[in-house]
């Protein structure tokens, strides 16, 4: 039977948080660095403030190119408040700059990219990508991978990506529910949304996961709920539930 896929693209075709953990390293080096001999700027509390500051932003207005590297220079000018640390525009200015390097970084599937969405289309189903972000830096990464040759124009990317934004993709397409998947690894923005627009979906796990990412499922399924570590697994686990 035909199912309709839905792929989230960072973290599940694509790395995207391994940049992001580089880049909170060097920025870390950097604090301890400059703060040295102020015992309250520790490594722990320069990496807690970021990720505070971090998620505080996106829950605000969505993903942001900015919020990153915004995020350093809060926690740089919350340190310099607390310390009494003189603030440098040297230094303001070599955080942004890092910051927004990670979205330099090159694009890298995921292994078996390529085998599991060509082992979908070769059996049928229809494929869609959902992804949130900035429209010009994820389209950008969907055409240095040529994933378009897969989704055609079944691709949605959102700022804001929640129950709504999902709820909308789904109300305003051709989707039956009961034969549509979501796939992510972000329990956040794809697995809850999709248990709760009454969908299956399949929680793709990684080694180490974004915190903003990582919350409570409230909300009972209606259908699937899968938990998988490789890509590849993706095609049987969904025609094995196909055959139930």
């Amino acid at each position: 039977m035909k199912q309709q896929i839905m792929f989230d693209l960072d973290d599940t075709l694509i790395y995207c948080n391994k940049y992001f953990f580089f880049v909170v390293d060097q920025f870390v080096d950097s604090m301890t660095t400059w703060f040295r001999g102020y015992e309250l700027v520790t490594d722990g509390a320069v990496r807690d403030m970021q990720t505070e500051r971090d998620i505080v932003l996106i829950g605000n207005t969505g993903f942001k190119s900015e919020h990153f590297p915004q995020s350093f220079i809060d926690t740089y000018k919350h340190f310099g408040d607390l310390t009494g640390r003189k603030r440098s525009a040297v230094e303001e200015d070599f955080l942004w700059k890092l910051g927004m390097s990670v979205y330099e970084h090159d694009t890298e599937p995921y292994p078996h990219m390529e085998q599991t969405l060509d082992a979908l289309a070769d059996a049928g189903h229809e494929l869609h990508l959902y992804t949130g972000g900035e429209l010009l830096i994820q389209q950008r990464k969907i055409e240095r991978m040529n994933l378009a040759r897969y989704f055609e124009s079944r691709i949605y990317i959102r700022q804001l990506k929640n129950n709504d934004a999902l709820e909308q993709i789904l109300s305003g397409g051709t989707f039956d529910r009961g034969r549509t998947w979501m796939i992510g690894n972000s329990i956040r923005t794809d697995v809850v949304p999709a248990l709760t627009a009454g969908i299956h979906a399949i929680h793709m796990r990684t080694s180490e996961e974004w915190h903003y990412n990582v919350v409570q499922i409230n909300v009972q399924p209606k259908g699937a709920f899968l938990t998988l570590d490789k890509l590849c697994d993706v095609p049987d686990a969904i025609q094995q539930f196909i055959r139930k």
